[in-house]
């Protein structure tokens, strides 16, 4: 069906929605029979393709709070018809969180990081399976390519996906186009995360915002929101506005978040190691307000050496995360970036407060704007 306007305040009458338990559920399930047929597929060419077609779902499917399709679906569901199926829409909802594994796994490689949502990495995982086996070559290299590979191919489920869900030409125009935008600002963001980690001591702490916007909240929650609205076959400016406000301020402190977590975060609650960002050097907003805020003195101690890393905090030959966190929050950074989060839900939740959307929405993404950012992993 093509795109309607709606003209003043005029929403559609209220549908029901699902819980949040049954929405992961039916995205996870929309997964788990997508990548079931695609490893059919891989396996009749060649066994070795079945079993790297098996790691990849194993990586899709291993967990992880879906938040993007939970966006999008709140974003579809804030206006749409009355009677609307979900089953409409799932394979879209799903290609999203196909889409954040494939950012994962390259970012992965990228840091060089050794685990994720607490089990090895991809790069790690195909390095191991390389070794096993007595295969020729370095097995860091093999995994490294292999990875990347698995990231390629959930890019390319991902646009499977949303070819696979029933929408009209102008619908499914729409859609492309948000989801084209949203892949674009991703990669754009994660260029500008790895730039600043060549030249750190240039970096800012609006510069480390930008980061955030780009590679964070446009692809978790403002771009997923307004992916969710074209999915309705909607077009509806005020909302897409409101949604668009909204994402940019909750996104950014969902990072904000993040970077706390990476700082002062518990591995074994996170997932990932302690401390991968400062290790790195990696110029966050958090690390960036340390800077701003410190002493002279403190300033000193978290100066970036030449290989673009913070200095040891504690004197030593090797890089103490936990004096690092420590000196972080004597600066005041991690209290002000507290604040920050707090002032950008406020900000979120207002630009909701006159969006002509389902009541129900509005609370389900008041909520949201809280849950995903005062997080513990």
């Amino acid at each position: 069906m093509a795109h309607d306007t709606l003209e003043g305040n005029r929403i559609p009458r209220q549908v029901g929605s699902v819980t949040p338990g049954r929405l992961i559920d039916a995205v996870e399930g929309t997964l788990a029979d997508f990548l079931t047929g695609q490893i059919v597929v891989l396996d009749a060419v060649d066994p070795a393709l079945g079993g790297f077609a098996r790691t990849a779902r194993d990586l899709v499917l291993a967990g992880g709070k879906r938040l993007r399709p939970t966006f999008a679906y709140w974003g579809w569901r804030s206006v749409c018809r009355a009677g609307a199926p979900l089953d409409d829409v799932l394979p879209a909802l799903a290609a999203l969180e196909m889409l954040h594994a494939f950012a994962l796994v390259h970012d992965d490689v990228m840091d060089d990081s050794d685990t994720r949502r607490g089990r090895p990495t991809a790069h790690r995982l195909f390095a191991a399976q390389h070794t096993r086996a007595e295969r020729l070559g370095d097995p860091a290299r093999f995994g490294n390519t292999a990875a990347i590979l698995v990231g390629d191919l959930c890019l390319v489920w991902a646009d499977q996906l949303i070819a696979r869900t029933p929408l009209a030409s102008a619908t499914l125009f729409a859609v492309r186009a948000c989801y084209d935008r949203m892949r674009v600002e991703a990669v754009a963001g994660q260029y500008l995360d790895v730039l600043g980690e060549t030249a750190p001591e240039t970096w800012s702490v609006d510069r480390a915002l930008l980061v955030a916007r780009y590679k964070t909240a446009s692809y978790t929650v403002q771009r997923p929101l307004q992916f969710g609205l074209a999915l309705a076959g909607i077009t509806l400016p005020v909302v897409s506005d409101a949604f668009d406000r909204y994402g940019r301020a909750v996104g950014e402190a969902f990072q904000l978040r993040d970077d706390l977590l990476g700082a002062f975060g518990d591995p074994a609650v996170t997932g990932k190691p302690a401390g991968d960002d400062l290790r790195a050097g990696k110029p966050t907003a958090l690390l960036m307000l340390a800077h701003q805020l410190a002493t002279p003195a403190q300033r000193a101690e978290l100066a970036f050496d030449p290989a673009g890393a913070v200095n040891p905090a504690d004197g030593s030959g090797g890089l103490n995360i936990a004096a690092l966190a420590s000196l972080i929050e004597a600066t005041g950074a991690r209290e002000r970036t507290e604040e920050m989060i707090g002032e950008r839900v406020d900000e979120g939740v207002k630009a909701l407060a006159d969006a002509p959307i389902q009541p129900e929405a509005l609370d389900a993404l008041t909520a949201l704007a809280v849950s995903a950012t005062n997080r513990p992993a």
